[in-house]
This record gives C-alpha cells, sequence and structure tokens, in this order.
C-alpha cells in the first residue's frame, strides 16, 4: 500500500512540473482573462438551502426544477406567489416585480441575508419578507416523509390484517430494521414499562434522519437536499427530543433538578438547581449541533474536493485541471462512501441520546 501511495505522489509531482509552467505560460499569452472562480459560492450555493432544484445545463441554459416561492411583505404588506424561475434567472442587479413590490435572491457572498429572498423598498433598502417558500429542502422533508410512509404502512395493514400470517420477505426486512433500533437502541436505555410510550417518536426520528442523510448523497433530482445539515431542521428535532424529556418526566427527575441531595448550603444559594436547569438546555443544543456539523461538514468536503478542480485548472491549466479531476473523483468516492457510514452513525447517535435522555427523565430511585 505505501508502494501504491509513492506512485502516486511521484506521479501527481511529475503532472505539476510538467504542466504548471506550460499551462499557465500559454494560457497567459494566447487567452484573455476568464472570470474568476468563486469557490465560496460554489460550495455553500450546493449545501444550502435554495428556491429551485438545478439539474444541468444545455447550451448555457439552466435546466431546473421551479419550486414555488410563497412570501408575506412585511409593514401589512399582501402575500406574494409566484414561480422561483423569476427571481433564480435574474442578472446581477436586476430584480422582479410581483404586484408593486420588487424582489431578488442576494448572493452567498452577500454580507446581509445571504441566499434569501429579499424586498427592496422604494427607498433601496433592503427587507426579509415573511417566507414560507417550498425549498428544496422542504421538498426534501416531504419526499422523506411520503417514502417512509410508503416503506411502513403496507407492512403495518398487512400485520394488522392478518398477524399469524408468515410474513413475506419485505416484511421480514421492515421488521428487521424496526426490531434493530427498538432492541439494541430504545430497550437498553427506556424503561420497559414507557418502551410502548416513546418507542414511536424513537422510531420515527431515527429514520427520518437515516434515510434524510441517505438521500442528501444522491446528487440527482428529487434527491440532493441537505436537510439534516440544515440548522434550523436540527433545531426542530432536538426540541421534540427536550418535549418529550421535560414535558413527560416523572417527579424524581425534576426533583433531582430543582431539589437535589446535595449540602443545604448549595440548596439556600441555590447553586445546583441553577446549573441542572441549563444542563436540560445543553442536552438539546448538544443534539442539534452534533447532527448539523457532521452532515454539513461532509458534504462541504465532498464539494471542496470538486471546487479544486477548476481552481488548480484556473492555476495551472486545462492539464493539471484534468490530472486533479481524477483525484478529486477518487477522493470524494471515498468520501460518499464514508458518508454513507455517516449517515446511519449521526441517526444513531441521536436515536441512542434521545433515548438516554428520556430513560434518564423516567428513572425511578431504587429502594433497599
Amino acid at each position: 500500500m505505501n508502494h501504491v501511495l509513492k506512485h502516486i505522489v511521484v506521479f501527481l509531482f511529475l503532472a505539476l512540473m510538467a504542466f504548471a509552467p506550460t499551462q499557465s505560460m500559454a494560457q497567459d499569452a494566447e487567452q484573455p482573462k476568464k472570470e474568476k472562480f468563486d469557490a465560496k459560492s460554489f460550495i455553500f450555493g450546493h449545501t444550502g438551502d435554495s428556491y429551485c432544484f438545478h439539474i444541468t445545463e444545455i447550451k448555457g441554459e439552466p435546466v431546473c426544477v421551479w419550486l414555488p416561492v410563497i412570501v408575506k411583505c412585511k409593514d401589512g404588506g399582501s402575500w406574494h406567489c409566484f414561480s422561483s424561475k423569476h427571481i433564480c434567472e435574474l442578472k446581477e442587479g436586476e430584480t422582479f416585480n410581483h404586484n408593486g413590490a420588487n424582489f431578488y435572491i442576494a448572493p452567498i457572498s452577500a454580507d446581509k441575508y445571504p441566499g434569501k429572498l429579499v424586498e427592496v423598498k422604494a427607498d433601496g433598502s433592503l427587507s426579509r419578507p415573511f417566507d414560507i417558500s417550498f425549498t428544496k429542502n422542504a421538498f426534501g422533508i416531504f419526499l422523506v416523509c411520503i417514502f417512509l410512509l410508503a416503506f411502513f404502512l403496507p407492512a403495518a395493514r398487512k400485520y394488522k390484517k392478518d398477524p399469524m400470517a408468515q410474513p413475506t420477505k419485505y416484511q421480514g426486512l421492515v421488521e428487521w430494521l424496526t426490531y434493530t433500533v427498538l432492541d439494541g437502541i430504545i430497550r437498553p436505555n427506556v424503561p420497559e414499562k414507557q418502551v410502548k410510550r416513546f418507542a414511536p417518536y424513537l422510531l420515527t426520528v431515527f429514520f427520518f434522519i437515516f434515510f434524510a442523510n441517505l438521500f442528501g448523497l444522491i446528487p440527482f433530482f428529487p434527491f440532493g437536499a441537505n436537510v439534516t445539515g440544515n440548522l434550523s431542521i436540527t433545531l426542530v428535532l432536538a426540541l421534540l427530543t427536550y418535549f418529550f424529556v421535560n414535558v413527560f418526566g416523572n417527579k424524581h427527575y425534576w426533583k433531582d433538578i430543582l431539589w437535589p441531595d446535595v449540602p443545604v448550603f448549595l440548596k439556600a444559594i441555590p447553586l445546583m438547581p441553577i446549573i441542572e436547569l441549563i444542563s436540560t438546555i445543553t442536552k438539546p443544543f448538544a443534539l442539534m449541533v452534533r447532527l448539523f456539523a457532521n452532515i454539513l461538514a461532509g458534504h462541504i468536503v465532498i464539494m471542496v474536493l470538486m471546487a479544486l478542480i477548476f481552481i488548480i485548472g484556473g492555476m495551472y491549466g486545462a492539464g493539471m485541471g484534468g490530472v486533479m479531476s481524477i483525484v478529486s473523483i477518487f477522493m470524494s468516492v471515498f468520501m460518499t462512501a464514508l458518508e454513507l457510514l455517516v449517515a446511519y452513525i449521526q441517526a444513531y447517535v441521536f436515536t441512542i441520546l434521545s433515548s438516554l435522555f428520556i430513560g434518564m427523565a423516567q428513572h425511578e430511585p431504587e429502594h433497599e
């Protein structure tokens, strides 16, 4: 393996020495300067949310799936609903007028509202309208939900219709996936009396995160939405866990927080209750950031590897760009395979921590 890596390094070094001087000099002498490649817009444009699905380009014209834009202007303005084609195809400096209101999408590199739809006021100021548009991430959420319903409901109907019938291969797959999570994650952490109560939520959140992660790795429509790499979505998932932990926590859970078994002077200050209350917030915060950061980082690494092709090609010419494309594609395939593992690990970690927090809130003290 070491010999193979050495050969690869030597090959890249020789290619760099061979192509870098000649290609760069020829490009400077014969070709006019091209527009500089914007790596930031390229990377965050693919990993962030958007108002359309960009598929490809044919003869310079973008081929996209346009999604509906639904916004309400501030200061008592009216509702506006139109196709995202009107704003996604705008050139720099242009705006789209709809019923007297001017809109455009701020560029990724903008200091204010990057990548978001903004309204241009009459005085030239920018305002962020109330936006409930059906964006790429919203489309991805609906896609995952429809898939989960189509995958699990037919098996549930068959079990309900005839519980004693021999399961089909499809039912066996659904049963195996369900019991893998139920017996491997939920039951070891949640008290047996409470398993039936919390299993529906924990099973749902596991499969939602897992399939959302998988669909985000498929780089063509209708997939490719970076659902769990969006902080708003991981925040909602973390708040759901926070709700189940604290709303359904028993009296012993709240006693340990508000009146813990510590010396009296610590209760009188009261230092320990404050620390315990803060800990109830840090737990869902950790769930939110862990899922968001790991999924987003994986997507960014893959996009950076793709961007290196254009960066190296622009610096050293097409020859070195071709060499870099081979390395980038190889590394991207490796990272995608690694992300398949991360897709399961992150769903597993979120679910096992949620079940652990819920189990701690349902814990009954042991008496001698």
